[in-house]
């Protein structure tokens, strides 16, 4: 853009999009003149002896443009500036303008960056797009409304699925933290906490804390599996009834409800539909994952209070993430340790199972697992073997399950085993069920996206006798509640530390009604021998395992560590999708060519689909009609999911390769309505919402903006450029010296290519 002309093309529309109307001129006006009095002029009135002193002003600047609230009020002044000048320089200029109009914020943009400034109380920041009228109201509403958060009782108790519940002294520390931290301005916060250690119920009852200090009224709760939004929207519901809640899902109409649950995968496609002051509190749980790859932009876009909660120890959380929660020293703010969740009787302990069966030799390759679990799969099981393992298992848990829970009525106790790949978990569900053939098969069950009815099972497995027993891959390993399992059976490798403790962790749950002493881990494949994890010398991570004796000084890299699990590397490297109870195999292409021949040919009529089509064409006041209800996406997802091919939303993320897509997405990918993302877009909705994840001063982040312009047309930065033209005409490498130090230039450009231009694109 050559000129401010140009910019302000851009900014109308931007405005358009955060829902100004630039034809009211009650909402927004342009080039409002901006006046100062002049020296005073007495004067003589006619046919009297008094003096007057004339309004006399003068115009000192015009205001590019000025939002007024409902009833006529000045709320904010933009200034807009040309492509090339960094619009953060004009804070000065503007600020005389909003002070002479009585307008409490200040937006600073040149069509590309926006600069949020609520000057009494911050400085300027990036944000993602302008705020509406409706979110800068609430925000002059709440500043007028707030209380001290130290007129907040913190709760000794509360009421939970109708028990009562005491709030831990951890939980009390945390909240008093997050006060604190709230009280001095800090406006992101992070969380370790071990798994079961009551992470959701924490957060929920903040979340109260600050609505009822006035603090917040639109809260966001982020997560990255359906059983973790049914779960902390169920706490919401049962803590926070008073307050609206629902579950945002992909095809469904957004709710003006106070609190949104969403995941992670919807938000990618969705965050555009909301401003970045939509909400005033963010949570993301499991957050490390968020500030990751294509899924930070869901993160970023909202400039709220961040509040990040993980269990995965801060030695594997990338600085990727301590940088956007602006933690000190490369540690959250707030963090309780396994060993002291054990001490207390927090968390229940563990016992490994002795002398089974150990079916890994030294001899087996890192890679087998990472890119063919099949090939693995092949290579070190078969029939025997997973007959001996559930055997030995099914063998153990009966004789020890009284002791380690004296009020469990019916053996063996809830039981989850962690198989290799669907097709393993089929055959070692259809072995546990021919072990108790008076069940008549309803002893073990399968649970994965490939079955139909995986929620009612999750349900029976939860709350009734059967099945005892759930097998899996992948769907339980993280995030899964059953406070009675007593029994983790490991028929898989796991050489993720990460994952290795959130599986260990399904188990830690204390459950008095059973009485749980402890839980016991069958462990067929020597993880815990890999981590030198043992019931009296707990793996916390803080520690070196067989894994890196050749690396003492610290621990391999995030990204051999796979921080979104072994399922996410499957995504790009596996060549083949894995569907169905029996685990039957295809090639990606082979599957994304029948997915899309079904979807244009034999659901040509379907009315939920028409309902999709017409919701992709129409206009965005009509939008709105054409979503579609939470039923009809589950008949929609129930109708899809069947057994010819098991079309679900797990199977074609990883058939398109796209982890943050969803049902609707695809659907819409089948029918032509919709273009996947070009790399292009990509790299610049992940480059901003790099730039506001490291805070960079203003003339950095125009510099690296200039940068990027050059990576997106070469795919990469390298250093070498910066002194060839186009660059060195611009003086690019003695700039970002000046701004980063030679150091320090080199370690960005290295991050930008690694953050923002190896992406994967389809």
């Amino acid at each position: 853009m050559s000129s401010e002309q140009d910019a302000r093309i851009i900014i109308d529309e931007l405005l358009k999009e955060a829902g100004w109307d630039l034809t009211d001129k009650f909402q927004v006006k342009t080039e409002v003149p901006i006046l100062s009095e002049t020296d005073a002029i007495f004067e003589k009135e006619e046919n009297s002896e008094n003096y007057s002193v004339p309004k006399q002003k003068k115009v000192i600047g015009r205001a590019d443009y000025v939002l007024y609230d409902r009833n006529g009020k000045p709320l904010a002044v933009i200034e807009a500036k040309k492509n090339a000048l960094h619009p953060y320089q004009a804070k000065y200029q503007t600020l005389p303008y909003a002070q002479k109009l009585g307008a409490p914020f200040i937006f600073l943009t040149n069509g590309e960056l926006i600069y949020f400034w609520d000057y009494t109380n911050d400085d300027a920041r990036i944000v993602n797009s302008f705020y509406s009228q409706r979110d800068l109201e609430r925000l002059i509403y709440q500043r007028k409304n707030r209380v001290s958060l130290a007129e907040i009782e913190i709760p000794d108790k509360y009421i939970r699925r109708g028990e009562v519940r005491y709030v831990r002294d951890y939980q009390k520390e945390a909240m008093q933290a997050l006060d604190y931290a709230l009280e001095l301005g800090k406006r992101r916060f992070l969380i370790e906490l071990p798994t079961g250690t009551g992470k959701t119920d924490l957060i929920v009852l903040y979340i109260k804390r600050l609505i009822d200090a006035g603090r917040a009224d639109k809260i966001l709760f982020l997560v990255d599996r359906e059983q973790l939004a049914k779960q902390a929207l169920e706490a919401f519901q049962d803590l926070l009834k008073q307050h609206s809640s629902y579950w945002l899902r992909p095809g469904v109409v957004r709710e003006e409800k106070q609190i949104t649950v969403c995941l992670l995968q919807t938000m990618i496609s969705r965050y555009n539909e909301f401003t970045s002051g939509y909400f005033d509190v963010v949570v993301a749980d499991e957050c490390h994952r968020s500030i990751y790859g294509a899924w930070q932009t869901a993160l970023t876009h909202f400039d709220a209070f961040h509040i990040g909660l993980t269990a995965t120890p801060s030695m594997y959380i990338e600085k990727n993430t301590f940088e956007f929660y602006q933690c000190k020293n490369n540690s959250p703010d707030y963090t309780l340790s396994i060993q002291r969740a054990f001490e207390r009787g927090y968390l229940v302990p563990y016992k490994f199972a002795e002398r089974i069966t150990k079916l890994l030799t030294e001899g087996a390759e890192l890679k087998d697992e990472h890119y063919d679990p099949a090939e693995f799969e092949r290579k070190w099981t078969n029939e025997n073997t997973n007959r001996l393992m559930m055997e030995e298992f099914n063998k153990l848990a009966w004789e020890n399950f009284n002791d380690l829970a004296p009020q469990q009525k019916k053996g063996p106790g809830k039981a989850i085993v962690f198989a290799i790949t669907k097709n393993h978990a089929s055959r070692l569900t259809e072995i546990l069920n021919q072990l108790h053939p008076e069940l008549k098969g309803q002893y073990a069950a399968v649970i994965t996206s490939d079955i139909q009815n995986a929620d009612d099972l999750i349900r029976k497995f939860k709350f009734e006798e059967y099945p005892m027993i759930a097998v899996s891959v992948g769907m339980l390993d993280t995030g899964f509640d059953c406070p009675e399992v007593l029994h983790l059976v490991m028929c898989r490798r796991v050489h993720s530390p990460i994952l290795y403790q959130q599986m260990r962790g399904r188990g830690t749950r204390t459950c008095p009604k059973i009485g749980k002493r402890k839980f016991m881990i069958y462990d067929f494949f020597g993880n815990h021998e890999y981590f030198n994890d043992s019931e009296i010398d707990i793996f916390t991570g803080s520690g070196f395992g067989r894994a890196y004796e050749t690396k003492p000084q610290k621990p391999i890299s995030p990204k051999e560590l796979i921080e979104l699990g072994l399922e996410d590397e499957w995504l790009y490297n596996v060549r083949y999708i894995e569907y169905g109870p029996q685990g039957e195999r295809v090639d990606k292409k082979d599957y994304i060519r029948s997915w899309e021949e079904i979807i244009k040919n034999r659901y040509v009529d379907d009315p939920i689909i028409e309902k999709i089509k017409q919701h992709s064409l129409a206009n965005e006041e009509d939008k709105s009609k054409y979503a579609l209800t939470p039923d009809e996406e589950d008949i929609l997802s129930r109708k899809l999911n069947q057994p010819e091919m098991y079309f679900n939303e797990e199977n074609l993320r990883r058939a398109y390769q796209q982890p943050g897509g969803n049902l609707i997405d695809f659907i819409k990918y089948a029918l032509k309505l919709e273009k996947r993302k070009s790399k292009e877009e990509i790299i610049n909705e992940n480059f901003q919402a790099w730039l506001i994840r490291k805070s960079f001063t203003p003339e950095q982040a125009q510099y690296l903006s200039l940068l990027k312009n050059r990576g997106v047309v070469k795919g990469k930065i390298e250093i070498e450029e910066l002194f060839n033209p186009p660059l060195a005409i611009l003086n690019a490498a003695g700039l970002g010296v000046d701004l980063f130090g030679e150091q320090g230039l080199q370690e960005v450009i290295n991050e930008m290519n690694e953050s923002i231009f190896s992406i994967k694109a389809g």
